[in-house]
């Protein structure tokens, strides 16, 4: 009980001191608990989505998803003869039985042709109005759809777009486009996390989506009172036969869920590594808050040792305020996170993604979670802290308060930290030299580990020099405050270590990731410069296939001298070893599309993989499967017949583009797959003739404008999408990382004012002899910068040394360029000098207002 009372009288009495140190946890907390409430909201909404939108049991034709979804590279969705609807009414135990159309393959724009798609890269379904969709959605406004001319939009989409009854919109479809008018809006019961929904009558869905009527892509069957599901399922399939997919509705809500779910976990690890980094910053800030702090308290703990106190004691006292400060950081950031969850919600609500508030889901394992880490994580910051107060001896009480001096680290420590450094620098050099990618990617774990901790540990050895560097480069320009800023920064390398290792660690990864992207962007840029000898690319960004009329505008177009189609085919291979590889693609395109990419080869030539009856392998393929040119490989196509293809050419694996591809022409499979059953283009090459390619660049662009779905791009268009992608992906990962460094800050500016308190007579006596107020205020600035400074190095060193070696283990992929993006690294290093200024700036400012007299008579 005494030990408590001490404990709370040290917090209370320090609770200033205390605040960053809680501040830091109560973030890192707040991050965790966040993440895990915005990812099981979303789970909350989007189970009550499956759950409300599914029939009993749903029949789909065998080659439909699990999930319902209808992209198919035919741009049609599968379907089934209406006859099913009724010999599925024939089953015992069904209430009702009923056809309906969708597809997710569909484009729709406004009069201006801009397209209605949800900004959150939610799905544009369009489908037929039918009684399930009726459980879910209410009209609003208008009337449901009746006849060609009409369609129905979901009232979400109709405000987002400013849509209203009469508005005329487009649904372009592989089978062409569709023109209607907006009847009516349509309302979810339930919460609509982002799509964009278009109901059209059946017979015009039918016609749209597929072509042609009697046919439909599902029949939502409902169960007679008393049936269960799984029961009508098995009275359903002893109709239909195993010709059809028959699902219940947690099936088809279970496939929908796990689909979302793969999403959802790589959103809430990567969020939660970042909470991980933010708290592995928080330690060091919590470690030199305490390590201070006892410094500070050593005469008091030595009379507490003298009247009695055990080690044992002096060491739960100070575990107990870690204990208390952890638990009132940890309370904080779980009402924090809730509260960051809300405001991401909000976010997405401005991406068009709507989540409900009334959805908010907290599990107890939420807040449980949150306050151990938060608890744990400090206790365990403070321990060595609390074992170094245990030392103190009763003889402490006669020396004056204060940290003592620690000009150099301990022997051991610099020795164990050179010795982990090495140890790294050795792993990533056996990373950079690796000859597979998956042996490189475990040394260079390795090695990222070892040198970060070997830094970390070997940090006080480092400040002494590195401070002594910066000291004459940065600080002799300012004079005796200048000198005075450096040695201090001196006084204590262990604390300056750790000062600075915290702010490492941030920048150590902003640098790694930097040189990474820069690389990316330089290997593609130098792989599409060598391999792509074709003028322009036409694709859907959505995955989308491209329509027989859009390729023929394309055809069409003036000042191309030649368009080469690309498509993609499932097929199943046996090999001349005997081996059936299941699940391979085969890329179709015309014979041009050997001059359009410049794919590197090991045998043969890829043009006479466009001869009748050719194709080509990859070279590991080949290897594998002791295939050699003049082979013969059975081709069974997915929707056609059995091929026996020659193999004509060996493409080198080293090739970034099409990567393990493997071709044929058009033509040779035409003979193979029914002209109903030849997947549209994926995509589609246009070479200009020599000197138009501006005018034909416009020229394309016109003719595609009926088409506003596919999207044109030359080389440079391509060069500029890839750095901006990587670019946002950066950007988001920067955001993510300015937690760590943020907590970083908050441990300069801790440590920055908990050394002016230990210095307070020190400054009274610099005061009294002169040294201003400015100048005082200068010397704590610089010293804030220098450390700023170092942690910096560190940091931007150690991190370019990891983007370097990671960039090795990317050259076996075909990513080649090793770029440093100077520009980056030199803001980066300039911004460190900024953090730190502005770090100094309460600290110095407590310190020039200190009271001259009071300052010299404190102990």
């Amino acid at each position: 009980m005494t030990v408590l009372k001490t404990s709370m009288r040290n917090f209370v009495a320090h609770k200033g001191r205390m605040a960053l140190s809680a501040v830091a946890v109560l973030l890192s907390v707040a991050f965790v608990c966040g993440t895990l409430v915005f990812t099981d909201t979303m789970n909350t909404t989007f189970d009550k989505l499956f759950q409300a939108t599914a029939s009993d049991v749903q029949v789909s034709a065998k080659s439909a998803s699990d999930t319902g979804e209808t992209t198919s590279r035919t741009g049609k969705p599968p379907v089934l003869p209406a006859s099913v609807v009724g010999e599925v009414r024939g089953a015992q135990g069904v209430r009702s039985a009923e056809g309906t159309v969708f597809s997710t393959s569909v484009t729709v724009v406004d009069a201006d042709k801009d397209k209605l798609s949800p900004s959150s890269g939610g799905p544009t379904i369009v489908g037929s109005w039918n009684g399930n969709d009726a459980r879910t959605m209410e009209i609003a406004s208008g009337t449901a759809p009746k006849g060609p001319g009409q369609v129905m939009v979901d009232a979400d989409t109709a405000d987002r777009h400013g849509l209203k009854r009469g508005d005329e919109i487009g649904l372009i479809t592989a089978v062409g486009t569709h023109h209607a008018r907006v009847s009516g809006t349509a309302a979810f019961k339930v919460t609509n996390p982002g799509a964009a929904i278009f109901y059209l009558d059946t017979r015009t869905a039918q016609q749209t989506l597929v072509g042609r009527t009697g046919v439909y892509t599902s029949v939502n069957v409902t169960a007679a009172e008393g049936v269960s599901d799984e029961q009508l399922k098995k009275n359903v399939v002893a109709v239909l036969g195993h010709d059809y997919k028959v699902q219940t509705a947690k099936e088809v809500a279970d496939a929908n869920q796990k689909q979302l779910q793969s999403f959802l976990d790589v959103m809430k690890y990567a969020m939660l590594g970042f909470a991980g980094i933010a708290f592995l910053v928080g330690i060091f800030l919590i470690v030199n808050t305490f390590s201070m702090l006892v410094a500070q308290r050593t005469r008091e703990i030595g009379l507490l040792r003298a009247i009695g106190s055990s080690r044992k004691q002096v060491n739960r006292s100070v575990l107990v305020e870690a204990l208390l400060l952890g638990v009132a950081g940890s309370v904080l950031g779980v009402g924090a996170g809730v509260g960051l969850a809300i405001g991401l919600m909000k976010l997405m609500g401005q991406m068009d993604m709507k989540l409900s508030t009334d959805d908010l889901t907290v599990a107890w394992t939420t807040p449980a979670l949150g306050l151990l880490l938060g608890v744990v994580v400090t206790v365990l910051a403070a321990y060595l802290p609390a074992r170094r107060a245990g030392k103190v001896s009763p003889m402490a009480a006669l020396r004056d308060a204060g940290a003592p001096a620690d000009a150099r680290s301990g022997a051991v420590r610099a020795v164990l930290g050179l010795l982990l450094t090495a140890a790294g620098g050795w792993s990533l050099y056996a990373a950079a030299t690796a000859e597979k990618a998956k042996t490189g990617s475990g040394w260079l774990g390795l090695g990222v580990l070892l040198t970060l901790i070997g830094f970390v540990v070997v940090g006080p050895l480092l400040a002494g020099a590195l401070v002594r560097v910066l000291g004459a480069v940065l600080l002799r320009v300012f004079g005796p405050v200048g000198r005075m800023a450096e040695r201090n920064a001196l006084r204590n390398p262990r604390r300056t270590g750790a000062t600075g290792a915290a702010l490492m660690i941030g920048l150590a990864l902003v640098a790694c990731l930097s040189v990474v992207g820069s690389s990316m962007v330089a290997s593609a840029t130098d792989q599409l410069d060598k391999t792509v000898g074709t003028d322009f690319i036409v694709q859907e960004d959505n995955g989308q296939v491209i329509t027989k009329q859009a390729v023929q505008a394309v055809k069409d177009t003036p000042g191309l001298a030649r368009v080469t189609e690309y498509k993609l085919l499932d097929a199943t291979l046996t090999t001349p070893d005997g081996r059936t590889v299941p699940k391979e693609t085969i890329n179709a395109a015309d014979p041009t599309y050997a001059q359009d990419v410049r794919t590197k080869t090991v045998a043969g030539s890829l043009a006479d993989a466009y001869r009748p009856d050719s194709m080509s392998v990859f070279e590991g393929f080949a290897k594998e499967h002791g295939i050699e040119l003049g082979s013969t490989v059975a081709v069974r196509f997915k929707d056609g017949g059995t091929a026996k293809l020659t193999v004509r050419a060996i493409t080198s694996d080293e090739a970034v583009v099409d990567k393990g591809a493997m071709y044929a022409s058009i033509a040779t499979v035409a003979k193979y797959v029914p002209a109903d059953r030849m997947p549209l283009d994926d995509l589609l090459f246009a070479t200009a003739e020599d000197g138009q390619e501006k005018a034909a660049y416009q020229a394309l662009k016109s003719a595609l404008h009926e088409f506003p779905q596919y999207t044109v791009r030359d080389q440079t268009d391509y060069k500029q999408e890839l750095k901006d992608q990587i670019g946002q992906l950066l950007n988001m990962i920067y955001g993510l990382l300015a937690l760590a460094i943020i907590v970083a800050v908050l441990g300069v500016v801790n440590t920055l004012a908990l050394s002016v308190v230990e210095r307070t007579r020190e400054i009274g006596l610099m005061r009294a002899i002169g040294l201003s107020r400015r100048q005082l205020r200068r010397m704590i600035r610089l010293e804030s910068v220098v450390i700023a400074v170092f942690g910096a190095l560190l940091g931007l060193g150690l991190g370019m040394g990891w983007g370097a070696t990671a960039q090795q283990l990317l050259s076996l992929e075909g990513l080649k360029v090793l770029d440093i993006p100077w520009p980056t690294i030199t803001g980066v290093f300039i911004g460190s000098a900024f953090v730190g200024l502005f770090a100094a700036l309460v600290p110095a400012f407590r310190a020039a207002r200190m009271n001259v007299l009071r300052a010299i008579a404190t102990d």
